[in-house]
């Protein structure tokens, strides 16, 4: 790549939408979520959406990781339009480039804590041992070591959610996406949570975009955005 492309690449927001729009079908039942949605998120920014249930925050979510298509508009994250990505490699672009933290922790109860931590990585090109090194550094980095041969019935639910976060951030990728990530935790489980999230992007630099329906979550993030009947404020 040359000097003048990187260039152009850096300059580019780490989330570009232009003219975003969904629209889900059932039968003839047309249901709108998203309706022309703008919008840039620059990287290493920790960026918090709110709204109602049924607003489409987990649906533009979706959008930005590649999960989802949007019906109308442009989707570019991390330099890629992600229309012009086949199925394959919007799988390897997410592995690369994308981690997730869900409410409710989506870990396999019959891995380890370092099992389940481990699993992004099997996309990769990294050996057995490689692999298990990363995994190690991760939940480290979440102060969880002393747990890592705990399967998820074993661990509280604050734990759980920190070896979620520990397997989103095994790949060191570019944005982390938390869909409701304290919805599940008590206050003080909470509040650890949301450390971690503080300390990625704070010392890491990582790219976060959290959904939540909590204020005090939403404090921690730089800018609070506001989705209603599919339209961003």
């Amino acid at each position: 790549m040359s000097a003048v492309v990187e260039a152009r690449a850096a300059a580019r927001p780490m989330v570009h939408l232009r003219g975003v729009s969904k629209v889900y079908r059932r039968g003839s039942l047309v249901i709108p979520v998203l309706e022309g949605i703008d919008l840039d998120i620059e990287g290493g920014a920790f960026e918090a959406f709110m709204g109602p249930s049924g607003s489409g925050k987990s649906t533009l979510l979706n959008i930005i990781s590649g999960l989802d298509p949007p019906t109308t508009g442009r989707v570019e994250v991390a330099g890629q339009d992600l229309a012009r990505l086949s199925e394959g490699e919007l799988a390897r672009f997410r592995s690369r480039h994308v981690g997730f933290v869900f409410q409710l922790y989506n870990l396999l109860p019959v891995l380890s804590a370092l099992e389940n931590v481990e699993l992004p990585l099997l996309l990769t090109g990294l050996g057995r041992g490689e692999r298990r090194e990363h995994a190690e550094a991760a939940l480290a980095a979440v102060g969880l070591t002393h747990r890592s041969g705990h399967r998820p019935p074993q661990l509280s639910g604050g734990e759980q959610q920190r070896v979620s976060i520990a397997r989103a951030i095994v790949t060191d990728p570019s944005i982390v996406i938390a869909d409701e990530p304290t919805g599940d935790l008590d206050r003080r489980a909470a509040e650890q949570v949301l450390d971690l999230l503080t300390e990625l992007h704070e010392h890491l630099g990582k790219t976060i975009i959290m959904v939540t329906h909590d204020p005090n979550a939403a404090s921690r993030a730089g800018r609070v955005r506001h989705l209603d009947k599919g339209a961003l404020s």
